[in-house]
């Protein structure tokens, strides 16, 4: 079982209801965040009714969950959660694109894409300040510079930024600059991360591993989720299969399935999907028709001199054209973009 405290709770409300259920005999293990703290109660909680700790001061609600990521389940909350990044909202009727470069490499190179996925339609701007890259040897991102010139996009578009963030003590800094926060396939199991952003506020968009099942990334969420950040997005990025002809496997039945067992968000990513940027716009159409709030598409003004994941890039020209067939599908998911 676990116990939502409401924002407003006090520490003597919150302190009482921890006493009450150690004076039950169970253990206790409190999640607290900016916006709320949870209680979680530990042991078999079946002989415990949910009403004894509701009308308790503080007390917003108190939930059994069958499922072992509790707070990320539909059990938890049966309405899709939607919350708004600078106007843009997450998780609605609108399809929401976060589209860019791989990585910051220059002032030009950033705003010429910013401003080019911007006239396309695109909502959010993604790019790279750090990189986790499979080389050390490779370019691993300009780091704070990056940072700046991301916002200084974000100032001339108006578009929010989305950058990933690598390491807790880097979470701080990252926060300081970018709208959504991204945890990379790398990190998706990085426990100290996830609950490192999980104790702020800003958003995080929190992408599958590698080799992970649907569970692993709902329990990975489900760390953000505990430590107080509600607001996660899921994202697809495609898992390691033995194909060698496409980067990775798109898993398209993930998205079905993570709307049916989660109220969280979830975006594609058919560029890491495939790691072709022939196959981006099939793979992005059929994410929509599956279900997905948004995608996530690699945009880059001259892919062939990309410092990285060029192979996977659209043009403007050509992420324009995407958009133009997105819009036209849209209503038939009973969205609009």
């Amino acid at each position: 079982m676990i116990i939502i405290m409401k924002p407003t709770a006090s520490n003597s409300e919150l302190n009482t209801v921890v006493q009450t259920v150690r004076d039950l005999g169970f253990d206790v293990h409190l999640s607290s965040g900016e916006a709320r703290t949870i209680v979680g109660i530990l042991g078999d909680t079946q002989r415990l009714s949910r009403s004894r700790f509701e009308v308790m001061p503080g007390v917003e609600q108190a939930l059994r969950v069958s499922q072992p990521f509790k707070v990320a389940s539909r059990e938890f909350q049966a309405t899709d959660t939607v919350f708004d990044v600078r106007g843009v909202k997450i998780g609605g009727e609108q399809i929401v694109v976060m589209a860019g470069p791989c990585s910051v490499e220059s002032r030009s190179q950033i705003l010429e894409a910013a401003h080019a996925v911007k006239e396309a339609g695109a909502h959010i701007l993604r790019g790279g300040a750090y990189k986790p890259r499979t080389s050390p040897y490779s370019f691993q991102g300009l780091g704070e510079e990056g940072l700046k010139l991301l916002a200084e996009a974000r100032e001339q578009t108006g578009l929010p930024i989305i950058t990933e963030v690598l390491g807790a003590a880097e979470v701080p800094l990252v926060a300081e600059y970018a709208d959504i926060l991204q945890i990379g396939a790398r990190n998706m199991q990085n426990y100290r991360l996830l609950q490192a952003v999980g104790k702020i506020d800003t958003p995080v968009f929190l992408k599958r591993g590698m080799s992970s099942t649907l569970q692993d990334l709902l329990m990975a969420a489900e760390y953000i989720l505990a430590s107080g950040n509600y607001n996660v997005i899921l994202c697809e990025r495609g898992i390691r299969t033995f194909t060698r002809y496409t980067r990775n496997t798109f898993d398209i039945n993930a998205i079905p399935a993570l709307k049916q067992l989660s109220h969280l968000p979830v975006i594609a990513d058919p560029s890491h999907g495939t790691g072709k940027w022939e196959m981006v716009a099939p793979i992005a159409k059929a994410s929509l028709i599956a279900g997905a709030d948004g995608l996530m598409i690699e945009v880059h003004p001259h892919p062939a001199q990309a410092w990285s994941d060029g192979a996977q890039s659209l043009k403007p020209e050509r992420f324009a054209e995407l958009m133009d067939e997105l819009r036209a599908l849209a209503p038939l998911a009973h969205r609009t973009l």
